[in-house]
């Protein structure tokens, strides 16, 4: 039941600016994110659907970042009104991308007067994101067709807001995803997110993957609040070795007691900066500016039969 290679699958909470401190997730906007994509050939990957409700013709471009937010590889296809387009990782991904984790984004862009699907793409004023909030929505699976397995994976509603051409997006670029949860800037105000953990330590038996992401570095050792499912408390610590994806393993976590087996770990992302904690975004880190984050964990068990998706709630 080891299948967290492949469901590496995403669940929002994270971002937003103006937004009530909640998840927004099947709605028109100008934009999603899929927050963690993975391939491994043409039998286990991530699968996107896009749906437009725009009455023109609309140029989506879309983005994969790195772990790190670093532009691997992007491109655009223009959707016509009430078009569904297919979006298969694997296939479009091109050469070099098997195993390696990161997200997309997909951006809708500014859609003159005349605009046609051959030109979509190409029209001058496209490059920039449409202000508009209700182009297209999306949803995600991670499917793997040798154990004939699909894992649910949440998309991220807009509106998106991005600087600059959406065909040369790079680290800085997302600065706000409405959907998700917002992370003020500094300490003074502080959300808190809690992490389900189910785990026993033994081969092949109940394991989890908590992923974070977000708009900001988040790189560093946190100092956590770990509970059992008797409300017994310890403090501990956990590393996100990445800047803006990442998922590490509760069980490997150094001062656990062995018998917090089931319950949550709770997470404030900007109480106190970490010890080693590096912004590779310079100025527009998480904690510099404040930015999104977003967890989920994914729970394997025999008694369940397949990989869960669970939400990291959050206040």
């Amino acid at each position: 039941m080891k299948k967290f290679a492949l469901a590496a699958v995403a669940a929002a909470a994270a971002l937003g600016a103006g937004v009530a401190q909640a998840y927004t997730v099947g709605t028109f906007q100008n934009g999603v994110v899929v927050p963690n994509v993975i391939h491994n050939g043409a039998a286990d990957t991530t699968a996107v659907g896009l749906i437009n409700q725009a009455a023109t013709v609309v140029p989506v471009f879309w983005t994969f970042f790195n772990q790190n937010s670093g532009h691997v590889t992007d491109g655009c296809f223009p959707m016509t009104p009430k078009d569904y387009q297919p979006f298969v990782w694997s296939s479009m991904s091109g050469l070099g991308l098997e195993g390696v984790r990161g997200y997309l984004v997909f951006a809708v862009g500014l859609t003159p007067a005349g605009i046609t699907t051959a030109n979509a793409c190409a029209a001058a004023n496209s490059a920039g994101i449409n202000a508009a909030s209700n182009q297209i929505s999306a949803n995600a699976f991670q499917v793997d067709t040798v154990n004939k397995d699909l894992a649910f994976v949440p998309v991220i509603d807009g509106p998106l807001t991005i600087a600059g051409d959406l065909s040369t997006m790079g680290p800085a670029s997302l600065t706000a995803v409405g959907g998700a949860r917002a992370v003020p800037a500094g300490p003074s105000v502080v959300p808190m997110f809690s992490m389900r953990y189910y785990i026993d330590g033994a081969a092949g038996g109940n394991d989890t993957r908590i992923v974070v992401w977000s708009t900001g570095s988040h790189a560093g050792t946190h100092t956590v609040n770990m509970y059992d499912d008797a409300q017994n408390r310890k403090s501990v610590n956990f590393k996100l070795n990445f800047a803006e994806l990442d998922w590490f393993d509760p069980e490997t976590i150094a001062g656990r007691p062995a018998s917090f087996v089931d319950g949550f770990i709770e997470w404030m992302p900007v109480s106190a900066l970490p010890a080693d904690y590096v912004p590779a975004g310079g100025a527009g880190s998480l904690f510099a500016l404040g930015g999104s984050a977003f967890t989920y964990s994914l729970i394997s068990a025999p008694a369940f039969g397949a990989v869960q998706t669970v939400l990291g709630a959050h206040n």
